[in-house]
């Protein structure tokens, strides 16, 4: 039997990288609104995935 590993496109992969990355910045928002996670995480982190969802979107919107 054959399976199709590798039948996922690039589209598909940066797009469910974009959806756990906009869930991550959601969660760091909603920590930092309740101050639970403050102490615990620096601003490079959301900073981070800032940086990534905009080059996404950059990637999608065909301007990278």
């Amino acid at each position: 039997m054959r399976t199709n590993r590798g039948g996922v496109d690039v589209e598909d992969l940066l797009k469910i990288v974009l959806v756990l990355v906009v869930v991550w910045l959601v969660l760091e928002i909603i920590g930092e609104v309740f101050g639970l996670f403050s102490a615990l995480i620096g601003l490079g982190l959301p900073l981070f995935g800032l940086v990534a969802a905009a080059l996404i979107v950059l990637w999608f919107l065909d301007w990278i």
